[in-house]
């Protein structure tokens, strides 16, 4: 069984600073993208930035600049260090990965279970 833990969430005054971490745990796991998606009330969920398994990083036009995604391979552990944050990031924020169980499974799309972000002005 696949699990996404999701951990860092709270409550932080604008221009403060917090750090999301989401560990996939299971056996024998190839994880392709990871990314972090973030749910606003009223509104859909939207990318906030991803990583391809060799680094490379895309990240969305509002959090250029403020947010750092990174990720630890050997730990199958995704990070989103969020700096400088607005009341406008605050959201549920989701972890996903792209993840297959062993050399000859089909990779499938698995998602942490939200942790809150709420930031205050």
């Amino acid at each position: 069984q696949v699990q996404l833990v999701e951990s860092g969430g709270g409550l932080v005054q604008a221009g403060g600073s917090l750090r999301l971490s989401c560990a996939a745990s299971g056996s024998g796991l190839s994880i392709n993208a990871m990314a972090w998606y973030r749910q606003a009330p009223g509104k859909q969920r939207e990318l906030v930035a991803d990583i391809t398994s060799g680094g490379r990083t895309n990240y969305a036009d509002s959090v250029k600049g403020r947010f750092t995604i990174s990720r630890d391979n050997a730990k199958n552990t995704v990070y989103l260090q969020m700096n400088s944050l607005k009341p406008e990031d605050t959201a549920v924020y989701y972890c996903y990965a792209r993840i297959r169980r062993g050399y000859y499974s089909d990779y499938g799309d698995y998602w942490g279970q939200g942790t809150q972000v709420t930031v205050s002005s």
